[in-house]
Protein backbone atom coordinates (compact mmCIF):
# COMPACT_ATOMS: atom_id res chain seq x y z
CA UNK A 1 0.00 0.00 0.00
CA UNK A 2 0.90 3.55 -1.11
CA UNK A 3 1.57 6.43 -3.69
CA UNK A 4 1.53 4.92 -6.76
CA UNK A 5 1.66 7.34 -9.54
CA UNK A 6 1.06 6.69 -13.63
CA UNK A 7 2.33 8.62 -16.71
CA UNK A 8 0.21 7.15 -19.37
CA UNK A 9 0.74 7.62 -23.08
CA UNK A 10 -2.36 6.91 -25.25
CA UNK A 11 -2.73 5.89 -28.71
CA UNK A 12 -5.90 6.65 -30.86
CA UNK A 13 -6.54 3.97 -33.60
CA UNK A 14 -10.09 4.14 -34.42
CA UNK A 15 -10.70 0.63 -35.79
CA UNK A 16 -14.29 0.24 -37.32
CA UNK A 17 -13.12 -3.47 -37.18
CA UNK A 18 -13.66 -5.85 -34.31
CA UNK A 19 -9.95 -6.98 -33.37
CA UNK A 20 -9.51 -10.02 -31.56
CA UNK A 21 -6.76 -9.85 -28.79
CA UNK A 22 -4.97 -13.08 -27.54
CA UNK A 23 -7.63 -15.09 -29.41
CA UNK A 24 -10.78 -13.59 -27.24
CA UNK A 25 -13.18 -12.78 -29.43
CA UNK A 26 -14.10 -9.32 -29.06
CA UNK A 27 -17.90 -9.28 -30.71
CA UNK A 28 -19.23 -5.84 -30.73
CA UNK A 29 -16.52 -4.30 -29.53
CA UNK A 30 -14.18 -1.71 -31.54
CA UNK A 31 -10.72 -1.08 -30.55
CA UNK A 32 -10.03 2.72 -30.64
CA UNK A 33 -6.92 2.85 -28.40
CA UNK A 34 -3.66 1.69 -26.82
CA UNK A 35 -3.02 2.37 -23.46
CA UNK A 36 1.50 2.48 -22.71
CA UNK A 37 2.67 2.96 -19.51
CA UNK A 38 4.80 6.08 -20.03
CA UNK A 39 6.22 6.52 -16.33
CA UNK A 40 5.65 4.85 -13.09
CA UNK A 41 6.71 6.35 -9.53
CA UNK A 42 6.26 5.04 -6.28
CA UNK A 43 6.03 7.55 -2.92
CA UNK A 44 7.74 10.51 -5.36
CA UNK A 45 5.33 12.64 -3.25
CA UNK A 46 7.11 15.61 -4.69
CA UNK A 47 6.26 14.56 -8.48
CA UNK A 48 2.89 13.99 -7.15
CA UNK A 49 2.36 17.30 -5.40
CA UNK A 50 3.63 19.01 -8.92
CA UNK A 51 1.02 16.83 -10.73
CA UNK A 52 -1.84 17.77 -8.28
CA UNK A 53 -0.80 21.95 -8.47
CA UNK A 54 -0.44 22.64 -11.82
CA UNK A 55 -2.60 19.61 -13.74
CA UNK A 56 -5.90 19.04 -11.16
CA UNK A 57 -6.44 22.11 -9.76
CA UNK A 58 -5.50 21.09 -6.38
CA UNK A 59 -8.00 18.52 -6.72
CA UNK A 60 -5.87 15.06 -5.49
CA UNK A 61 -8.66 12.77 -6.07
CA UNK A 62 -7.32 9.90 -7.82
CA UNK A 63 -8.15 10.45 -11.38
CA UNK A 64 -7.07 10.71 -14.17
CA UNK A 65 -6.00 13.64 -16.06
CA UNK A 66 -4.85 15.11 -18.99
CA UNK A 67 -1.51 15.86 -19.61
CA UNK A 68 -0.32 18.32 -22.44
CA UNK A 69 3.96 17.63 -23.91
CA UNK A 70 4.59 21.06 -22.46
CA UNK A 71 3.07 20.26 -19.29
CA UNK A 72 5.66 17.76 -19.18
CA UNK A 73 8.36 19.87 -20.63
CA UNK A 74 7.50 22.12 -17.90
CA UNK A 75 8.10 19.55 -15.19
CA UNK A 76 11.37 17.78 -17.04
CA UNK A 77 12.79 21.90 -16.65
CA UNK A 78 11.68 22.19 -12.70
CA UNK A 79 13.65 18.49 -12.24
CA UNK A 80 16.54 20.19 -14.28
CA UNK A 81 16.77 23.51 -12.17
CA UNK A 82 16.12 21.99 -8.77
CA UNK A 83 18.89 19.50 -9.87
CA UNK A 84 21.20 22.08 -11.08
CA UNK A 85 20.41 23.96 -7.70
CA UNK A 86 19.21 22.09 -4.79
CA UNK A 87 18.89 25.15 -2.71
CA UNK A 88 15.50 25.72 -5.05
CA UNK A 89 13.37 22.18 -4.14
CA UNK A 90 11.62 23.44 -1.20
CA UNK A 91 10.01 26.09 -3.62
CA UNK A 92 9.97 24.46 -6.76
CA UNK A 93 9.35 20.66 -6.14
CA UNK A 94 8.19 20.57 -2.57
CA UNK A 95 7.83 17.12 -0.92
CA UNK A 96 4.35 16.77 0.27
CA UNK A 97 2.30 14.19 3.24
CA UNK A 98 -0.47 12.44 2.09
CA UNK A 99 -1.72 8.92 2.94
CA UNK A 100 1.10 6.78 2.67
CA UNK A 101 2.84 9.54 0.79
CA UNK A 102 6.34 8.01 1.98
CA UNK A 103 9.45 10.58 3.50
CA UNK A 104 8.81 14.17 3.04
CA UNK A 105 12.64 14.52 3.86
CA UNK A 106 14.67 15.92 0.86
CA UNK A 107 17.33 12.62 1.06
CA UNK A 108 18.20 9.99 -0.94
CA UNK A 109 14.82 9.05 -2.05
CA UNK A 110 13.32 12.35 -3.16
CA UNK A 111 16.73 13.45 -5.22
CA UNK A 112 16.35 9.83 -6.91
CA UNK A 113 13.05 10.83 -7.57
CA UNK A 114 13.82 13.76 -9.18
CA UNK A 115 17.29 12.97 -11.64
CA UNK A 116 15.03 9.55 -13.20
CA UNK A 117 11.98 12.31 -13.63
CA UNK A 118 14.46 14.64 -15.39
CA UNK A 119 16.22 11.77 -17.46
CA UNK A 120 13.35 9.52 -18.41
CA UNK A 121 11.20 12.55 -19.78
CA UNK A 122 13.69 13.68 -21.24
CA UNK A 123 13.76 10.37 -23.19
CA UNK A 124 9.86 10.45 -23.83
CA UNK A 125 9.67 14.00 -25.31
CA UNK A 126 12.47 13.13 -27.67
CA UNK A 127 10.16 10.67 -29.26
CA UNK A 128 8.20 11.53 -32.28
CA UNK A 129 4.55 11.58 -30.92
CA UNK A 130 1.44 12.78 -33.53
CA UNK A 131 -1.20 14.73 -32.41
CA UNK A 132 -2.49 11.06 -32.13
CA UNK A 133 -0.89 10.61 -29.20
CA UNK A 134 -1.94 12.12 -25.65
CA UNK A 135 -0.79 11.62 -22.00
CA UNK A 136 -2.75 11.48 -18.87
CA UNK A 137 -0.97 11.07 -15.41
CA UNK A 138 -3.04 9.02 -12.65
CA UNK A 139 -2.17 7.97 -8.91
CA UNK A 140 -3.48 5.30 -6.53
CA UNK A 141 -3.22 4.89 -2.70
Amino acid sequence: MGLDMYLNAKKYIGSDEPVNVDGVEAGSMRLKGVTYEGMYWRKANQIHNWFVDRVQDGKDDCGEYYVDKEVLADLMNVCGEVIADPSKAEELLPSSSGFFFGSTDYDEWYWENVKRTHEELKELLKLDLGYEWSFTYQSSW
